[in-house]
């Protein structure tokens, strides 16, 4: 059965609260979580199988033993992130990333369903489609993000990186991975202090905000 835009969009807001539900729950629990600091690539030691996908196999490029770690959470419907990927993001990738300056970790902080909808889409293919799907949505972000029915034109976005309406349906349905998007960006909010997107962890300094390369030279080690 296809599902129309808003019929997903609203399939995502109620799972969503669910979900949030879910994560107090595991907070609040009385076993002991042990979280790591966001200057390190490893996440939490949890027992939850999604956060445990998400978080201890993060979407990252680079040289993991590289002097710096660079961390951003990001939002695919957030213009300040598509201008930041779009203006800095080629020539940081260019000279801290490829140089093996610097490994860098994507993590997820949707702001809306549809955001929510967007990286669940990412992060449900193979591995090596993440970043070239991350970068596909930034770079045509006002034509789906801001549009009617938002959910159709990213679907027909996708399509031409390979991903299916059979795959990009299942992928909305992902009860794990949507578990997991919701449990990096609770765990962000609640222990790292994110409150909005992008926000960058550069060697465990949280910078929040666009972030200009001349900045990134400041705060890296050489």
């Amino acid at each position: 059965m296809a599902f129309n835009s808003r019929q997903i969009l609203i399939a995502a807001a109620a799972v969503a609260v669910v979900i949030a539900g879910g994560v107090f729950w595991y907070v609040s629990r009385p076993e002991p979580v042990t979280l790591t600091s966001e200057t390190a690539p490893g996440t939490a030691a949890t027992t939850t199988p999604a956060a445990t996908a998400q978080a201890d196999s993060p979407m990252a490029l680079g040289d993991p033993n590289a002097p710096n770690i660079v961390i951003e959470y990001a939002s695919m419907t957030c213009p300040h992130c598509q201008a930041w990927h779009t203006d800095v993001w080629p020539e940081f990738k260019k000279q801290y990333v490829d140089t093996g300056k610097a490994y860098f970790i994507l993590r997820e902080y949707p702001l809306d369903p549809l955001a929510t909808a967007a990286i669940m889409v990412a992060r449900c293919g193979p591995k090596e489609r993440y970043f070239p799907l991350v970068d596909l949505m930034f770079d045509h972000q006002r034509e789906w993000a801001f549009q009617q029915n938002p959910a159709d034109k990213l679907r027909d976005l996708v399509k031409q990186a390979g991903v299916t309406p059979e795959a990009f349906q299942a992928c909305l349905t992902n009860q794990q991975i949507l578990d997991g998007v919701n449990w990096v960006k609770n765990r962000a909010a609640s222990e790292f202090g994110v409150q909005g997107t992008p926000a960058f962890f550069v060697n465990g300094k949280m910078l929040s905000g666009e972030q200009s390369l001349e900045k990134f030279a400041q705060e890296l080690r050489s």
